[in-house]
């Protein structure tokens, strides 16, 4: 079976060859509007929930996890996300204010990565997010937590047919 199952995937369609061209050389100096103009083509693509992304935590016995999660903004205070302070992802972002995430928009071949630590953004804000969920009931739930990831490396990642994949990585000052 195990042989087979690898015959099975190496059959796969890798990328198609209409994919865009990213030249980095063209790219902004500030990442974030090149993140911005990539989650644009991902919504003008089709792409379902581009705003979705996968959180990676270490835990305090430095076993790594990751969970998919939703992009709930980006400003000045970092890349927004939440969950609860109680979850597991909670626990580990207590333990240890680091994460990456990462976005893929398969349409596209793109990805984007994003690394560096985290904190918590305020109660208020906290309780604006979990008001403004889409099933929110009017309930508080003093557990949710809104945190902001700092970027000190932001990668974007475009697929080529021809597996030349493109790279650009911007180094950053978390602060």
């Amino acid at each position: 079976m195990t042989e087979a199952f690898r015959r099975r995937l190496r059959a796969l369609p890798d990328f198609p060859s209409d994919l865009p061209v990213f030249d980095p050389a063209t790219a902004p100096d500030d990442p974030t509007v090149l993140f911005k103009e990539w989650f644009e083509d991902a919504l003008a693509a089709g792409v379902p929930q581009p705003h979705a992304f996968s959180l990676a935590t270490v835990g305090a016995a430095g076993m790594p996890s990751s969970r998919m999660l939703i992009l709930k903004n980006l400003d000045a205070r970092g890349w927004q996300f939440a969950s609860a302070r109680t979850s597991r992802k909670g626990r580990e972002l207590g333990e240890n204010p680091q994460a990456a995430m990462n976005f893929y928009w398969s349409r596209l071949g793109r990805q984007v990565r994003v690394l560096g630590p985290v904190s918590e953004l305020s109660a208020e804000a906290s309780a604006l997010d979990w008001a403004e969920r889409p099933a929110a009931d009017g309930g508080a739930n003093p557990a949710w937590q809104l945190y902001a990831l700092r970027p000190v490396e932001i990668e974007f990642w475009q697929a080529s047919a021809d597996r030349n994949h493109v790279r650009h990585r911007y180094e950053l000052t978390a602060g």
